[in-house]
């Protein structure tokens, strides 16, 4: 790629897009698709797939072709790119033929840069689908298109003839979820065989997992939402019936909330959808059938009532929060009539086997107690070497004991059976069974034959699913459910790496006692975020647009922060591109002017510090000072970094550490002084907040001017 090239993307990213930098594998993603080659892209929702394809779309000559599974998301993202000034459209049969002609005439004139259609529209457009028009394809949600897939639409299959018709155009395949099986059969269905595959990170850090017993489910979700007021959510439910009742239990209490599953009509199913959208309906019970066309970039947690029929499905629908990269919350109930009524539904298909070893691999999800961030990549095939720290089980750990023997025979055993057998047979060999399955297949011939015949089948069962959410084994769902070998394996067997087990529980009922529903008060927020996030609210519902489209939280996030006060500043907010900055610029610098000259009216800075500091010498915590003064945690840090850097008898080193100033104080040096936390937070990887490093460099100033 020339220097040229690099210059134009990046202007085209800020121009349109408003953003400074690419995320993950884009950039790398986006010139390879430039130079016209076939690329198949797996990264996680929030991810950055839409970018990767729309835009290359702004810099073709002619007009990129996106295949979409649903009209609600094609929708959403033509609304999107017309809000930021990019010319696109949508074609389906709900159209009428004028609109339809309109639309092709367009594509032949090459007015449009990008046109969404469902596969089975496709043959509407059949006159334009020549090289001449078309300069790229985007098969999105593209594991719609194998059979492997949790979501298979058989009308994705015809897709094939695509790359026959259009040899000389690139294709582009984008999803969310695919194992390897699923990934292999994407290429080979879009006979795209030799394409480039982009495998980004699986790992959503901003979304907090945790899993709860489905013991008094409706008393735990009221407590849950009464907490996070005003925050959009989604509770995913195993039935019409539970999304309906469900919904009257939350309206009861005062909450807004919306049923939506396949029983409702189309307008109904519609008007809850939009209300969702547009920030009137906070709250949607819903089956598994919402979601998937809904590119909401402010949804801040994800419920799941019931346990989902797979980790693909699990993992997709937690993806549809945060996906502005701001802190979300995914909690998920799980139950053993769950498993019971998901076991029915798979019975009879025509892949029960499959289905049924994927529902094991939730249940053993969420019954595991390692942490359950390594569970989820490593399903996907990425190895997380050290624990997250974001999610209950890493934030409550059980006690584990060294592992490592029997870590060490059970994929001794894996190998000597050459990788090719199910959980069930590889205990077999592991405890010395001599059923006929073992014996036919002269098993009991392996040196590793009987090697644990000390350890129970169920204590065995148990430990082996730990090496698999550990990632140093894995399920080839694809090849009979084989348990197969992984990077990490390599160091147990034979470079001794310490594997860390937990004792198999003796299951225990456990019954929840009755808790009285507190009714919590709402205080006011007189926040600039809010006083922000009500005015992005008045424009949307002015433009009839959606909230997110103008700006998503993490922009607003950043607006309070920064607080820019001319065109220029507000330019360099993340997320504001040209025609954001001449539309809505004006309307938010007034209102952050406005709340500034609010604030002159209350207490002088010196007097709220002083505040603060009796508080702290009183011994009271940072979270507890926060609550008596009605101020966030980050606020208080703020002040006490401006207590300490006056000679205040503070201990700083109670909130930051001193390895913790020392790769700040390195920092500070490869970045050369950067203005603001942002270039620090982005240099640790997100791995040091903001009030630490505000600490930090309060430290570094102080030891400098001595």
């Amino acid at each position: 790629m020339t220097t040229a090239d690099s210059v134009l993307i990046h202007t085209t990213l800020k121009k349109y897009f408003g953003y400074d930098s690419f995320r993950n594998q884009q950039e790398e993603i986006i010139n390879s698709l430039l130079q016209k080659n076939d690329c198949i892209v797996i990264m996680p929702t929030g991810g950055g797939k839409s970018i990767c394809f729309q835009l290359p779309a702004i810099i073709f000559k002619g007009v990129t072709l996106v295949i979409s599974p649903l009209i609600a998301l094609m929708k959403d993202q033509v609304d999107g790119l017309k809000a930021n000034g990019i010319k696109a459209a949508y074609f389906n049969s709900s159209q009428a033929a004028e609109e339809q002609q309109a639309i092709i005439e367009q594509v032949v004139s090459s007015e449009l840069k990008l046109l969404y259609v469902a596969p089975e529209s496709l043959s509407g457009l059949e006159n334009v689908l020549k090289e001449d028009y078309i300069s790229c394809i985007a098969i999105d949600e593209a594991h719609c298109i194998s059979s492997w897939g949790h979501d298979f639409r058989p009308s994705y299959q015809q897709l094939s003839f695509l790359k026959k018709s259009l040899p000389n155009v690139p294709f582009i395949a984008l999803t969310a979820t695919a194992d390897k099986a699923t990934r292999q059969d994407i290429a080979e269905q879009l006979t795209i065989t030799d394409a480039k595959q982009f495998i980004t990170s699986f790992d959503r850090k901003n979304i907090e997992l945790e899993v709860r017993p489905a013991n008094d489910r409706i008393s735990q979700i009221i407590d849950f939402i009464n907490k996070r007021p005003n925050e959009a959510g989604i509770i995913y439910c195993l039935s019409r019936k539970s999304t309906e009742q469900l919904k009257e239990r939350l309206q009861s209490k005062g909450l807004k909330a919306s049923a939506y599953h396949a029983g409702l009509n189309f307008e109904e199913r519609s008007r809850v959808q939009e209300d969702f959208i547009f920030d009137k309906t906070t709250i949607v019970c819903a089956t598994v059938a919402f979601g998937m066309g809904i590119d909401k970039s402010n949804v801040r947690w994800i419920i799941h009532y019931n346990m989902p029929k797979n980790l693909e499905g699990y993992y997709q629908e937690i993806g549809r929060s945060g996906r502005d990269g701001t802190k979300a919350k995914a909690l998920l109930f799980h139950s053993y009539a769950d498993v019971i009524q998901l076991r029915k539904f798979a019975e009879g298909a025509s892949n029960e086997e499959f289905q049924i070893a994927k529902l094991d691999r939730m249940k053993q999800f969420a019954e595991a107690t390692s942490c359950r961030r390594k569970i989820l990549l490593s399903y996907f095939g990425e190895l997380l070497n050290n624990n997250c720290g974001n999610c209950d089980v890493c934030k409550n750990p059980p006690e584990f004991f060294n592992g490592t023997i029997i870590a060490q025979k059970a994929l001794s055993v894996i190998t000597r059976l050459k990788e090719s057998e199910a959980m069930g047979t590889v205990i077999d060999v592991l405890r010395g069974a001599k059923n006929a399955n073992v014996l036919d297949k002269r098993y009991d011939s392996l040196k590793s034959y009987g090697i644990g015949n000390d350890i129970a089948w169920k204590d065995w069962q148990h430990y082996i699913i730990q090496l698999l959410d550990q990632g140093y084994c894995e399920i080839a769902f694809h090849k009979n459910n084989a348990l197969q070998l992984t990077n990490f394996s390599r160091d147990v067997l034979f470079n001794n790496k310490e594997v860390n087990l937990t004792k198999p529980n003796i299951a225990k009922e456990i019954i929840a006692s009755p808790k009285k529903e507190k009714k919590t008060k709402t205080k006011k927020n007189n926040s600039l975020f809010e006083r922000l996030r009500l005015l992005r609210l008045k424009i949307s519902l002015e433009e009839n647009i959606p909230a997110y489209l103008i700006f998503n939280d993490a922009t607003l996030k950043e607006i309070e922060i920064e607080r820019p006060l001319s065109d220029a500043e507000f330019m360099e907010i993340n997320g504001v591109g040209e025609r954001k900055m001449e539309v809505y610029g004006a309307e938010f610098i007034a209102e952050i002017k406005a709340f500034m000259e609010e604030k002159k009216k209350t207490p002088k800075k010196s007097e709220t510090l002083n505040v603060t500091y009796e508080l702290y010498k009183e011994g009271l915590s940072i979270d507890e000072i926060a609550t008596k003064r009605d101020l966030k945690a980050p606020t208080i840090f703020s002040h006490l970094a401006k207590l300490y850097s006056t000679g205040k008898d503070i201990n700083i080193y109670n909130f930051v550490s001193k390895e913790e100033v020392a790769a700040v104080q390195k920092a500070k040096i490869t970045l050369d002084s950067p203005d603001g936390l942002k270039p620090y937070f982005e240099h640790f990887n997100e791995q040091i907040d903001y009030s630490k490093i505000r600490l930090a460099l309060t430290v570094i100033e102080k030891e400098n001017n001595k």
